[in-house]
């Protein structure tokens, strides 16, 4: 299947593309997905031969799980074990926006999204187009979109370059606007610890949680 690029930018192309991109998701095909960080390649976070497929796009083994992105502050609850009060007041703080949070997944969910050990990576993006597919299709595995070990794409056609006729929808809704990766925080084993820096500070996140920033950092 040829590759198609849809320019999200003019109303009526978005209609078409989103409505494309949401067919290739429900096929168990790959999408590649403005967010307000980065351009991300995305599946169905419920079929396992699509996410599998995204892992292989990406030449990236599972011992890297893929994150979820949801549509809505509601979505995380069906997906957690115990949506805790440390993990409310970030969704409340961030979402949407550029965290992601790692939390115990519900034990009873039908994914696989790699060696997660028991969790979930998790975020909600502060992008309209990607809100409205998210929306459409439900919760979606995402990662950057770029081949492992590349930089992550911010433009559209840095991720048609990499992955060609591979993936067979591209949504282009401009530069992205951050241009860089979320926050990852950990809070599946009590107290938070920030995975990896990135579009929010851990300074913004401390002050919200009331810890100090520096507890926060892998030793």
């Amino acid at each position: 299947m040829p590759a198609t690029t849809y320019n999200c930018l003019d109303p009526d192309e978005r209609a078409q593309g989103v409505a494309a991109a949401a067919d290739a998701i429900r096929s168990g095909d790959l999408v590649v997905l403005p967010t307000d960080t980065v351009y991300g390649i995305g599946a169905d976070a419920f079929n396992n031969a699509a996410v599998e497929k995204l892992l292989a796009t990406k030449r990236r083994g599972p011992d890297m799980p893929v994150p979820v992105l949801v549509g809505s502050w509601l979505t995380i609850q069906g997906l957690v074990r115990e949506f805790t009060d440390t993990a409310a007041t970030l969704v409340e703080a961030f979402w949407p926006g550029g965290l992601s949070i790692i939390v115990p997944e519900a034990p009873s969910l039908p994914w696989n999204l790699g060696d997660t050990r028991g969790t979930v990576l998790l975020r909600m993006p502060n992008q309209p187009l990607a809100l409205e597919l998210l929306r459409e299709v439900g919760p979606m595995a995402v990662s950057s979109a770029n081949i492992s070990g590349n930089a992550p794409a911010t433009k559209i056609h840095q991720a048609r370059q990499q992955f060609g006729s591979a993936v067979p929808v591209y949504l282009d809704g401009g530069e992205a606007e951050i241009g860089e990766p979320s926050t990852i925080i950990d809070i599946s084993s009590g107290h938070p610890v920030i995975l990896r820096e990135g579009a929010i500070t851990p300074e913004r996140i401390g002050e919200v949680l009331g810890v100090d920033p520096e507890s926060m950092r892998r030793k």
